[in-house]
């Protein structure tokens, strides 16, 4: 097998195409990944990680990419990035309040995902499609632009009474979900949430949470020869060299004719691909 390269893992590059476009990324080199569709490749763990962030050798990655003090320091690793309506920056405690500046008191957008089934979700507003793709969805709509993170948030536990919120991504990845209409889905979860919406509208102000209604629902399609009926999961850790038939990729996992190995997982490992 030739080498294609080597470096720091990313989560792979994502492209909405028919059907979506992906790259593995490297360090600062992309392979693009459809073309390695229906060939043998191998992926060859090298014994490293080095922090996403600082650069720090360590041990063990901590929310997918840092290393301990990090994850323990930074923002972006706060429990408020997964809950963000436990956001507690207006305590003055937010660990990096600039940071919690630029990319939390943004517009976000509260959405309707269909991947091993409906969800509700929440992203920054420049983070759409790629934020769907991640998840495999194959269907989504955008139903509310929100002025922060922790509005966002509030939003999506208000709606948690109506749908869930987790992708169930060993039913994802065994097939294509059920169509689903999620305009009528949309319109009775907003209205099922009417007055907890209008009490929120009324703390935060009219403009903070606008229904999104000029948007269509988007259609994804993923390069998948065959999904596979049995899940079987590929561990770096404990297997350090995964080799097989490339069958396909969805969301951020690949799948081969051996397992499937979930990409986003091992951010900041050193890896080597071959082909």
């Amino acid at each position: 097998m030739n080498e294609l390269g080597r470096g720091a893992l990313s989560k792979m590059k994502v492209r909405l195409d028919e059907p979506v476009q992906y790259a593995f990324r490297l360090g600062e080199t992309e392979i693009p990944v459809n073309p390695l569709i229906g060939q043998k490749i191998r992926l060859e763990y090298l014994g490293a990680i080095h922090c996403t962030h600082c650069g720090r050798k360590t041990k063990k990655s901590f929310s997918q990419g840092y290393c301990y003090p990090c994850f323990t320091s930074l923002a972006q690793c706060d429990s408020c990035m997964v809950s963000p309506e436990k956001c507690h920056f207006e305590h003055g405690t937010c660990r990096e309040p600039e940071w919690g500046e630029s990319f939390c008191m943004t517009p976000h957008i509260v959405y309707l995902a269909n991947s091993s089934g409906l969800k509700v979700g929440i992203t920054r507003a420049n983070q759409l499609p790629t934020r769907w793709i991640d998840q495999g969805a194959h269907q989504a709509l955008a139903i509310l632009r929100v002025a922060t993170r922790q509005q966002s948030g509030l939003v999506e536990d208000l709606m948690r009474s109506q749908v869930g919120d987790r992708t169930n991504w060993r039913a994802m990845l065994k097939g294509v979900a059920e169509p689903a209409d999620l305009v009528a889905l949309r319109d009775r979860i907003l209205s099922a949430c009417a007055e907890g919406m209008q009490a929120l509208q009324a703390r935060f102000g009219l403009q903070a949470i606008q229904p999104i209604v000029d948007m269509a629902p988007l259609e994804i399609h993923y390069p998948v020869t065959v999904y596979p009926t049995k899940i079987v999961s590929h561990d770096l850790e404990k297997t350090p060299v995964v080799e097989g038939t490339l069958l396909g990729i969805k969301g951020q996992y690949l799948m081969f004719d051996t397992g499937v190995i979930n990409i986003r997982k091992y951010t900041a490992y050193q890896l080597a691909v071959h082909h």
